[in-house]
């Protein structure tokens, strides 16, 4: 299995697990109103779509992040939807929406920034897509619900941008592993 078909499988997992963990809040330390479990798991999406972006460039970038949504969205739908629940429905498109905006977000920044210092594009980009994908997610999962979002949505967020200066390592380790990439690989998964 090459390295896109394995990067589109496993965005499509922690779009999934995220999606199932973001309706859990942590109960330590008083943590329950302010973060929920998902918070851990996503940022590794961005991780995923910026090592396919850095391997095979924007176009093939956003396949990974289609094929991703796709499985995650659908399986989010058939395995973690109570669809009697109106709350798990939002939490489902919230979720694709959120996904879909921010992940190509992501894609056109790391690109616009791939010829910088090589941190210049993970972060940068990894900040903007999870910025946008936190306030779209949880306005659309929870507004009008009674559940503070809004607070969730902070504590969210700072956890996903701790997490992107964190994937900067994994990133980093993993570029020298993935950029020696033949053209020929390449035009085969574009076509």
């Amino acid at each position: 299995m090459n390295l896109f078909y394995k990067l589109s499988l496993l965005m499509g997992l922690v779009v999934l697990l995220s999606n199932y963990l973001v309706q859990f809040p942590i109960q330590f330390f008083g943590l329950n109103e302010i973060l929920t479990y998902g918070a851990f798991s996503y940022p590794i999406t961005f991780l995923i779509t910026d090592l396919a972006n850095r391997a095979y460039g924007k176009l093939v970038a956003r396949k990974v992040v289609y094929v991703g949504f796709i499985i995650g969205v659908l399986l989010t739908l058939f395995v973690s939807t109570n669809f009697s629940d109106i709350i798990s429905i939002r939490i489902a498109v919230g979720s694709g929406i959120a996904f879909f905006i921010a992940q190509n977000f992501d894609v056109q920044i790391f690109d616009s920034l791939r010829k910088r210092i090589w941190y210049a594009a993970p972060l940068a980009s990894s900040i903007i897509g999870s910025v946008t994908d936190t306030f779209l997610f949880f306005s659309i999962a929870f507004y009008a619900t009674g559940i503070p979002w809004v607070i969730l949505a902070f504590g969210d967020l700072a956890v996903k941008l701790f997490i992107a200066l964190v994937m900067l390592i994994p990133f980093r380790l993993l570029i020298y592993k993935i950029k020696d990439f033949s053209e020929s690989s390449v035009s085969e998964i574009k076509n």
